[in-house]
């Protein structure tokens, strides 16, 4: 049997000392508290054939990101006594050869709804029954606690925002104080025959350093999230006036927003204690924007998706996924590469792929923008391809919020007004005129006039010679017309509503090969008329 005197706190996502219920629970009458992060190879290790620098589950910049986090976490726990072991290897198994060799009696980690550590929870939970270890997994990345929600609604995840927060109603731990500051921790006892590691640089994982102009100008840690969050609340004025459509996606000396998604999703910052803090100055304002625009409304939001990921199977595929519209996506691996290199010929498009891939960060907006624009808007390419390219640059990436963006952009999910799109034209000039954005992240625009670095195919042939920018040579000519492609994405979604309205949403493979054969039919069509008229113009 496990001595109860040994407790051991595996860090996951909640990589933070404050409102950390599981580390607090690690620390109660335990003479030695073993605090655990396991280098997970799955996550880590160095991909070759990814598309850019990092793993095969996530880019470089997030996992910088992380490890600045780690490095932080240690220094916190070094000032209370204690210190983070690194180990390396499959957790679940690492994990287990820890609860062996050092005695355990008391396993603490945050729960995690992602599938990948759902799974690895169970084995771990596997091998620890009969063994006499007690187990503590409290919900604290999230407000509310998902399976509460969906219970409440019968079995089933609420699917409007509006129905979500019916439900929610005010957190069951709102109102009390949670415990921001550690003063010390137990020490910690022998590690026997491991392995224990400082926090690795990425040279020791096997990584070239990132260029200083493709690094992310964001910090990861406890101590930025907090500096970051008592910034940005320093404004109570901008706190209770926040209304989420109103910020500016073309702002990037200074963004926005808070920034602070990717302190959030690796669980730096409490969501907990963020929510606490906008309450107590909603309490002092006059008055304020309520959710959904408001800055609580954001974190609204955020738990809407982590309930309705958790509650729905395949919620990250279009296929055996009940809430998602069954539609024939293109697989065109050209037009993918194009949007994701920045080569669409559209700059609004392409500077906004520019900045998430050297940031790992870009404003909700123009991650809007350039989602309709790979599916709905102009190129019709399937919503999974496109999460997939987030899921790896963004350093905010997170499981259940962006498989929920991707569906309710792509108009698959939640929202379904395709006719409402995002013009890579206009929507961006709406914000910035003078196209700044634009120079700074696609510096070969740089010299284009104003009236056309938003469309710089229509500039005249002098003025590309004098802005040193051929459109076909020095910066590529647009993948497609938007006018001719936006109308033709909307002619092949409204076949496939209608078809899923029809079948009841049980719609086949088959069924999808056979309305794709017709609606290219029909976009064939569409375009040799299109083609006729043009001539008769010119005539």
């Amino acid at each position: 049997m496990a001595s109860g005197a040994n407790s051991l706190m595996w860090f996951r996502k909640g990589l933070r000392l404050h409102d950390n219920p599981a580390l607090e629970y690690a620390a109660k009458g335990s003479k030695f508290l073993y605090p655990v992060f396991v280098i997970d190879p799955h996550y880590m290790e160095p991909d070759p054939t990814a598309f850019s620098l990092g793993s095969s589950k996530a880019g470089l910049n997030r996992i910088q990101f992380l490890l600045e986090s780690l490095v932080d976490l240690d220094l916190s726990l070094k000032k209370v006594g204690s210190r983070l072991l690194v180990l390396k290897g499959d957790p679940g198994e690492v994990l287990i050869r820890c609860l062996k060799e050092w005695s355990i009696g008391k396993l603490c980690f945050e729960y995690d709804t992602d599938p990948y550590y759902q799974a690895l929870d169970e084995k771990v939970k596997g091998y620890v029954s009969g063994t006499g270890v007690e187990i503590f997994s409290p919900v604290s990345h999230t407000l509310y606690n998902p399976a509460d929600i969906i219970r409440k609604n019968g079995g089933s995840p609420p699917l409007s925002y509006q129905s979500f927060l019916k439900l929610a109603g005010q957190p069951s731990w709102a109102t009390t104080p949670l415990l921001t500051t550690i003063s010390s921790l137990p020490p910690i006892g022998n590690t026997g025959s491991f392995a224990v590691s400082e926090v690795p640089t990425v040279r020791e994982l096997g990584y070239e350093d990132l260029a200083e102009d493709e690094r992310t100008p964001f910090k990861g840690g406890e101590s930025e999230a907090l500096k970051r969050l008592r910034e940005s609340i320093a404004n109570k004025e901008w706190v209770a006036n926040f209304e989420k459509p109103k910020g500016d996606p073309s702002a990037f000396l200074k963004p926005a927003t808070t920034v602070l998604s990717p302190y959030l999703k690796f669980g730096c910052l409490s969501s907990r204690y963020f929510y606490q803090c906008i309450q107590d100055i909603l309490k002092c304002s006059r008055k304020h924007t309520s959710p959904p625009v408001s800055l609580l409304g954001q974190l609204l939001w955020r738990d809407f998706f982590y309930t309705a990921a958790f509650g729905t199977p395949n919620f990250d595929q279009m296929k055996g996924n009940r809430i998602c519209k069954q539609i024939p996506w293109k697989n065109d691996d050209e037009l993918l590469a194009a949007w994701r290199d920045s080569r669409t010929g559209f700059p609004w498009i392409d500077a906004i792929m520019v900045q998430l891939r050297k940031w790992g960060w870009i404003h909700h907006l123009a991650r809007h923008s350039v989602a309709c624009f790979l599916t709905r808007g102009d190129l019709f390419v399937h919503w999974e391809r496109g999460r997939h390219v987030f899921e790896r640059l963004l350093i905010d990436s997170d499981w259940a919020i962006n498989n929920g963006n991707w569906l309710w952009l792509s108009c698959s999910s939640f929202f379904y007004q395709y006719n409402r799109i995002y013009s890579p034209t206009s929507f961006g000039k709406k914000y910035d005129p003078a196209g700044n954005y634009i120079r700074h992240f696609l510096p070969v625009l740089k010299d284009m006039p104003k009236e056309y670095i938003y469309e710089p195919w229509t500039a005249p042939i002098s003025v590309q010679r004098k802005a040193k920018c051929i459109i076909g040579v020095d910066y590529p000519k647009p993948v497609v017309s938007h006018d001719s492609a936006s109308k033709e994405c909307k002619m092949r979604l409204g076949e496939a509503y209608a078809l899923n309205k029809k079948l009841n949403g049980l719609v086949s493979d088959e069924d999808l090969n056979e309305l794709r054969r017709k609606t290219d039919n029909e976009s064939t069509t569409l375009d040799s008329v299109s083609r006729k008229k043009k001539q008769k113009l010119i005539d």
